[in-house]
C-alpha cells in the first residue's frame, strides 16, 4: 500500500499518510486536525533484492550510490 505526502494549508505541517486501499486518503492534518490539506506530488521509488542477503538494487540506475549517475564518485560511501 502506498504512502502519500500532504501539507496542511492552515499550519504548514508536512505529513505522510499510509493508504490502506487505492481510494483511501487523509481527511485532516495530523498535527492540527484541520481539514484544509493538499496532497503533494511524491517521487516513486523501490528497492529490489533480498533483505536477508543485503543484495539491493536501486531503481535510480546502475550507479553505486543513489545520489549520482556515475558508477563511482567521491560522494559515495562505498
Amino acid at each position: 500500500m502506498p504512502f502519500y505526502e500532504y501539507r496542511c494549508e492552515d499550519c504548514g505541517e508536512k505529513f505522510e499518510y499510509f493508504a490502506r486501499s487505492m481510494g483511501d486518503e487523509a481527511e485532516c492534518c495530523a498535527a492540527c486536525g484541520k481539514k484544509k490539506i493538499r496532497k503533494l506530488l511524491s517521487v516513486f521509488g523501490f528497492k529490489s533484492g533480498s533483505a536477508a542477503s543485503g543484495d539491493f538494487h536501486s531503481s535510480a540506475g546502475s550507479s553505486a550510490c543513489g545520489s549520482c549517475t556515475a558508477s563511482s564518485c567521491t560522494g559515495c560511501s562505498n
